[in-house]
């Protein structure tokens, strides 16, 4: 452990590449010294897919971004060095995110399927379940970043969903989640957009908010459809016969 903490600090000096690894390999031994190796290494890769679609995607729209970093039982971020100039930059950033990773659990899960392995499954099934979750439209989760196209005002429907999840199945990160999210929250309720600068900011076209709407649906609906299908199939698949 002493080992991967060095590594991590030593990264700040060895650059992105460095700061990646040391980071990933704390949260894999810890995810490890609890679920196994096999399972924390697919979750670890699940997260890393997901965090690698918002860089990319930043870096398509010419935003300057940090590596990735990954902080155990929190999860995973990559830290704009500079911020989007208009909320349909922010959305189609904070969308890339859930986007690629929905495809690279729903790989895994293929996988899964193919070879009929429990462990691939319950792999798929967390990779699914992290991308819904973010999908919350609240900000600074994905969703709350994503719906803000159409208005800041969405994050105050997200807000009851947060409190309900935080209520039914308390943590540590949700509890933080929370805590960053009332600030926004405040935002949202005070949200005024005849104001100049959300004029600048969040003045998007009908058509834009219309796609980013039906997509936002859309990939919502099938996360929904395929966590609750691959919880079925792992029902069964650990049912005695």
């Amino acid at each position: 452990m002493k080992t991967l903490f060095f590594l991590l600090l030593s990264g700040l000096k060895w650059g992105k590449i460095a700061t990646i690894g040391g980071t990933m390999l704390l949260s894999l031994a810890i995810y490890a010294s609890i679920w196994g190796w096999t399972y924390a290494a697919g979750f670890v890769a699940l997260m890393f897919v997901h965090e690698m679609g918002h860089y990319i995607a930043a870096s398509q729209r010419g935003l300057k971004v940090g590596a990735p970093m990954f902080v155990p039982f929190v999860g995973a971020w990559i830290a704009l060095q500079e911020q989007p100039v208009d909320v349909e930059t922010e959305a189609y950033v904070a969308l890339a995110g859930p986007v690629v990773g929905t495809i690279g659990a729903l790989v895994v899960y293929l996988w899964g399927r193919s070879s009929d392995s429990g462990i691939l499954l319950a792999i798929a099934y967390a990779g699914l379940f992290l991308n819904l979750f973010n999908l919350i439209p609240i900000s600074p989760l994905d969703g709350g970043r994503i719906t803000a196209v159409l208005s800041p005002r969405v994050w105050l429907v997200g807000a009851p969903v947060m409190l309900g999840i935080l209520l039914y199945r308390p943590s540590p990160m949700l509890f933080i989640i929370a805590v960053l999210s009332f600030p926004q929250l405040v935002r949202a309720w005070n949200y005024d957009a005849k104001a100049p600068e959300n004029v600048a900011y969040y003045s998007t076209p009908l058509q834009t908010k219309l796609e980013y709407g039906v997509i936002y649906l859309a990939l919502t609906a099938l996360l929904c459809i395929m966590t609750f299908e691959v919880h079925e199939m792992l029902s069964r698949f650990h049912r005695p016969v």
